[in-house]
């Protein structure tokens, strides 16, 4: 398919559904941005609400519940995405089944009021999208919460395929390059033998051309600019180019400095890159930014205590990594994925300090249940024999 020019008479409202354009909508998603799910959500129901027939209003709720749930679940740290190995994760995610009927409804909703209307009109641009939107987010939730592979590929592609009739319609669509960016980079990522396993080994990717294509939905497009920007980074980080990442992540931060998240990756990506310095810095700015009343809405902060100790951890910082996996532990927000690691990781550091009892203490606490079953693994073995750091 070629890709259009776009010049500087190009204007966007006019590749969107009119919905998207409201202030109503951008109100809905500056509260987003903010991790103020609640606030969105109100908002987005509300505009749901005026807007019956609109399937992209469904979308927008959709969005927000499934990004709720994945906030609180601690999966959108990009973290546990920057290496293949969440592939094979044995976490168990308890998503509440009151939440889960919602978002399987609202996904069923949106696609059978987008099916009605390209039958009335196969020129709707808008419906292809918005189903595809719906499909798109509805996959993200199955592959994160549920490890459902086969079944988020086949609705990954056919988040796709909605994408492409899209922009066979209207070729300067641009939020319709979001998802045929992430399905080229993702497919692209994974081993052949994966991609037979989950049924898709015919379909074809391409890294460059992913990343280009969320470039081109980041810079053009009115529904997907925040999404395919925070998508680009995860992507570039995932193959080590970190520079990039940071310009990506930065310019994020910068626009939603109240977005916990977009603070949070920009932290991680400077430890990944190997500056553990500037990485201590961010992490430290973001805790002392969170003791500012109403400054953050609902901080995750032991995400930024565990990434602080692993960033001291790689410093040869111990004593103090030890202390902040402790006190990412200990933060009541933090799941149980979460807190057994940091217990792990604690007791790790206690070994590495001759301090068994205290190293044996989280050890116990580390191999409870709840959490990922490896980790559990390692408790036990470690309380059998100290850590050595080999």
């Amino acid at each position: 398919m070629a890709v259009p020019a776009y010049s500087q008479s190009y204007n966007a409202a006019l590749h969107t559904d009119p919905v998207n354009l409201t202030p109503e909508v951008r109100d809905a998603f500056e509260h987003f941005y903010d991790l103020d799910y609640e606030g969105a959500l109100t908002r987005f129901e509300a505009v749901q609400r005026t807007n019956p027939q609109s399937v992209i209003a469904i979308g927008n709720v959709l969005l927000t519940i499934v990004f709720r749930e994945l906030y609180r679940q601690d999966l959108l740290d990009t973290t546990y995405y920057a290496h293949d190995s969440f592939l094979t994760s044995k976490r168990n995610v308890p998503v509440p089944q009151p939440i889960r009927d919602r978002i399987e409804s609202l996904t069923n909703s949106a696609v059978a009021l987008a099916d009605r209307q390209i039958k009335a009109n196969p020129n709707d641009a808008n419906a292809y999208f918005a189903r595809g939107y719906a499909r798109g987010m509805h996959a993200a939730f199955i592959t994160l919460c549920d490890h459902s592979y086969v079944a988020a590929a086949r609705q990954g592609l056919a988040s796709r395929n909605d994408s492409e009739a899209t922009l066979k319609i209207d070729p300067n669509y641009a939020d319709a390059k979001m998802a045929m960016g992430i399905q080229q980079f993702a497919v692209a990522s994974l081993p052949r033998l994966v991609r037979m396993l989950v049924g898709i080994a015919g379909v074809g990717g391409n890294k460059e051309k992913g990343l280009e294509l969320l470039r081109e939905s980041a810079a053009h497009g009115i529904v997907t600019p925040i999404e395919s920007r925070t998508a680009l980074s995860l992507f570039l980080r995932h193959d080590a180019r970190y520079a990039e990442a940071i310009v990506v992540q930065k310019g994020l931060a910068d626009q939603y400095p109240r977005d916990f998240l977009f603070r949070l990756e920009v932290a991680n990506l400077t430890k990944d890159s190997g500056n553990g310095p500037g990485a201590i810095a961010l992490y430290n700015s973001i805790l002392t930014d969170a003791k500012k009343p109403g400054y953050f809405i609902g901080p995750r902060l032991h995400m930024t205590y565990f990434g602080l100790a692993d960033t001291q951890r790689g410093q040869i910082q111990i004593a103090l990594a030890a202390q902040n996996y402790i006190l990412a532990a200990a933060q009541p927000t933090c799941s149980d994925w979460i807190r057994h690691r940091a217990q792990l990781n604690a007791g790790e550091m206690f070994d590495l300090l001759h301090k068994r009892d205290e190293a044996t203490k989280q050890y116990e606490l580390a191999s409870a249940g709840g959490g990922d079953q490896s980790q559990s693994d390692a408790a036990h073995r470690y309380l059998k024999t100290p850590y050595t750091g080999k």
